[in-house]
């Protein structure tokens, strides 16, 4: 095998690649959201009081609120578009059961568009057409696998765990004794988790990793900055 051909046999399938990247700025996302969000919360409520229990009460009940509200949104919008999904490709399966003539012209018409010559262009919609017509509508027309819709629970379990995995990290470290050090050194671990989220977003997105991590850890610092200030503005100190 030459190496030209070892190349083209190593190169990853781009789909698979982008669906890949995809999943893992969801996951980077949900982290950091989650991170984020339990972290203000905890700063908050350590603003207000330096009762260890309240402020593990409410970084958890942050932790849960926040992975079930991921959970639930997550769900409606991947069954919505499921539901949008199914709906198209009915009425693409109408389509071709009883105007097949026009939806033949129709995905010639497509594959035209993409730069085939006419000739060309209507030898491979007759072959697909003929392999499996519906499939081939499917792709060209909807960009839709019909084989292959999005599992709306699965989508839902996935945006949890994400989020969870982020928030779980300033919820153990808070309860760690380490006494008047309790609020630095949590601060200093999720200052570390957020860098680790701003470099694989930036990874994702294929962009300067540099500057994804000083947005996000920016973002991170005002938002505790901010809830902390509250906290001390209109909290009662220790109990």
């Amino acid at each position: 095998m030459s190496s030209i051909e070892t190349a083209i046999h190593k190169e990853p399938h781009a789909d698979a690649s982008s669906s890949k990247l995809n999943w893992l700025r969801a996951a980077v996302l949900g982290a950091n959201d989650g991170v984020v969000s339990v972290a203000s919360i905890i700063f908050g409520v350590a603003g207000a009081t330096n009762s260890a229990g309240f402020i593990f009460t409410a970084g958890l009940a942050g932790l849960v609120a926040g992975a079930l509200s991921m959970a639930v949104g997550e769900y409606v919008s991947v069954s919505t578009q499921r539901d949008t999904e199914r709906a198209l490709l009915a009425k693409e399966r109408y389509e071709l059961e009883h105007m097949p003539e026009s939806e033949l012209a129709e995905l010639t018409g497509l594959y035209e568009k993409k730069g085939l010559s006419k000739e060309t262009a209507a030898i491979v919609a007759k072959e697909l057409t003929a392999h499996d017509a519906f499939a081939a509508h499917a792709e060209a027309e909807l960009g839709i696998d019909p084989n292959d819709l999005t599992n709306p629970w699965h989508a839902a379990f996935a945006s949890a765990a994400s989020f969870v995995s982020g928030a779980i990290i300033p919820l153990v470290v808070i309860v760690l004794p380490f006494g008047s050090l309790r609020l630095p050194i949590t601060f200093v671990a999720v200052i570390v988790v957020l860098v680790i989220t701003g470099s694989l977003s930036a990874y994702a997105g294929g962009a300067k990793q540099s500057k994804a991590i000083v947005r996000v850890v920016l973002g991170g610092v005002i938002a505790m900055a901010i809830t902390y200030g509250i906290g001390k503005a209109f909290g009662v100190v220790g109990i």
